[in-house]
């Protein structure tokens, strides 16, 4: 007789209930779970005003588009492209706009020929520091705003970057008096540009890839850009000797990001809230970036190349603040939301001027006092 072992007892048992399972004499085997699809893979692109990898500003546009990546896990990916490789870098507003890109990165007062009233967004002359306009525009109802200039254009603005206070510029003659603005061509964008018109001089609109050869060229007298880390980095020493502070006219610059509003709309809502978190994540980081890196940048300038570093004499600051002050006035006068805006920034930096009378300002004075 054929004897079966234990385990053979076991493997015909195992065939056997195959069998009839196969043959519906058996409880079926439950079925394998249904493998859920993989998440969709949304692609965007971001163009800017910068040039490739430059450093705090494109390196800004850079790290963000990183963030978004990482935060959705990859369901949202961005390539960025610097100024020129998909749109000239003044045109990045036209692209996003149309939907050539769904972001871009840049700053609102490149735009203002569009919309007077976006480059109270950027920067204001005598206006508020980093914090302060940040406060503004996430606390004090300038968000508001900046959607609803923006709003006919299928445009949604975000913050994506501060450059802090800037310096007051490159020059390739002394600035002793209001005079020495007669006639001066110097590239300096937005509100400040109209203030150098009104006090004589004529301001010239280039993007940042184009200001070494104008200044080294004689294309244009004088310059602002950024400061000490970009100056740098743009290597502007090589064209101007004089390097003058502070930054009257951009005390603390906002960066901008332009969202495409049908693009967003269409995404998810936990893919929103990664792209409204990146920009404020990437709006402090470089502030912090330009915060670190500054002085250091400052001091390679003046010890390694010679660099003149000068303050503005205190009667050439004091006649440009009454400039600003009626510039910003006739701008307002012009266009009604610029008023409304203008209104708005006006009322917050009286308030929180008064705060920081008896916070930052009153520290800082005690902490550097001999």
């Amino acid at each position: 007789m054929l004897k079966i072992n234990t385990w053979g007892k076991w493997a015909l048992a195992g065939v056997t209930a195959a069998v009839l399972s196969a043959c519906g004499g058996a409880d079926k085997v439950p079925e394998t779970a249904k493998v859920e699809p993989k998440p969709e893979k949304i692609e965007w692109k971001m163009v800017t005003t910068w040039p490739k990898n430059f450093p705090g500003l494109g390196t800004g546009a850079e790290y963000m588009a990183k963030n978004i990546t990482e935060m959705s896990g990859g369901r949202l990916t961005v390539k960025v492209y610097a100024a020129g490789e998909l749109v000239p870098p003044l045109e990045v507003f036209d692209a996003v706009s149309r939907g050539t890109a769904e972001l871009g990165h840049g700053a609102s007062y490149y735009w203002k020929g569009k919309v007077p009233a976006a480059q109270f967004f950027t920067a204001v002359p005598f206006g508020m520091t980093p914090q302060e306009i940040n406060s503004w525009i996430y606390h004090g109802g300038g968000m508001a705003l900046w959607e609803e200039i923006y709003e006919p254009f299928n445009l949604i603005p975000l913050t994506s970057g501060n450059s802090g206070v800037q310096m007051g510029g490159w020059f390739n003659k002394e600035i002793n008096s209001l005079d020495d603005f007669q006639g001066l061509k110097m590239r300096i964008p937005g509100l400040g540009g109209e203030v150098l018109s009104k006090v004589g001089g004529t301001p010239i609109n280039l993007p940042g890839g184009e200001i070494f050869t104008a200044l080294q060229t004689g294309t244009i007298d004088a310059t602002e850009f950024v400061g000490p880390y970009n100056d740098l980095a743009f290597g502007l020493y090589k064209a101007a000797k004089y390097y003058y502070y502070p930054g009257w006219h951009e005390p603390g610059s906002e960066m901008e990001l332009l969202v495409n509003k049908k693009a967003f709309e269409a995404l998810p809502k936990d893919l929103q809230a990664i792209v409204r978190a990146a920009s404020r994540q990437a709006t402090q980081d470089m502030l912090d970036e330009f915060t670190a890196k500054n002085n250091d940048a400052l001091q390679t300038l003046v010890t390694e190349h010679n660099v003149d570093l000068r303050p503005f004499p205190k009667d050439v600051l004091k006649a440009l603040k009454k400039a600003s002050e009626e510039t910003l006035n006739e701008v307002a006068a012009s266009d009604e939301m610029s008023k409304k805006v203008y209104d708005s920034f006006k009322a917050f930096m009286s308030k929180v001027s008064a705060w920081h009378a008896v916070s930052e300002r009153a520290y800082i004075n005690a902490r550097d006092a001999e």
